[in-house]
């Protein structure tokens, strides 16, 4: 257990305390409060990859809990949204994103079973789409949607919506071999 892999872990144990600030803090900000505790869980996404990168410090378990840990914040947090805003409009933007997490989470357990993990590894693209989804989840989390953050959180979740079919797009034209190997 290494610094890295703690605050891997730091954000899953930081998903309960989400939902619980999103439905039962006492008190009129409950989702301000709740869009912290997501911002603050995405901090530590790009500080354990950081960490381990910068101290020597991966591991397997680092490897299989960060993409665990991504999903699992990203999808709870568009799922409050989407039962609370319940709207097309924001449900849109994430059912694509839910739809492409599904997706390349499959890709990427097959092709490792091909010994071909490499070719559908994080692309930069991908590093983008995560803060963009990640900022955007908190600005529409933590502010009303009349608000101008609540505002630029939904142009931004429709951005990361666009870059997560771009991204989706690239792993599996990357994949595509495998796919189509008889």
């Amino acid at each position: 257990m290494n610094l890295p892999n703690i605050l891997t872990l730091s954000r899953i144990i930081m998903i309960p305390l989400m939902v619980f600030c999103f439905y039962f803090w006492p008190a009129d900000n409950a989702h301000y409060i709740a869009g912290w505790v997501f911002m603050i869980a995405s901090f530590t996404d790009f500080a354990d990859g950081y960490l381990a990168r910068k101290l020597n410090q991966s591991t397997p378990l680092g490897a299989f809990l960060d993409p665990v840990a991504d999903k699992l914040s990203v999808v709870i947090a568009l799922a409050l949204l989407i039962e609370h805003y319940a709207t097309i409009l924001l449900t849109l933007p994430a059912i694509i994103i839910i739809g492409r997490e599904v997706v390349i989470s499959a890709l990427r357990e097959w092709m490792a079973e091909l010994g071909q993990r490499a070719e559908v590894a994080v692309s930069s693209i991908g590093k983008v789409k995560t803060f963009l989804q990640m900022s955007s989840i908190t600005m529409v989390m933590g502010f009303a949607e009349d608000h101008w953050m609540g505002i630029l959180g939904m142009v931004g979740l429709y951005a990361a919506a666009a870059l997560t079919i771009w991204s989706m797009v690239e792993y599996l034209r990357a994949a595509w071999p495998q796919l189509t190997a008889k």
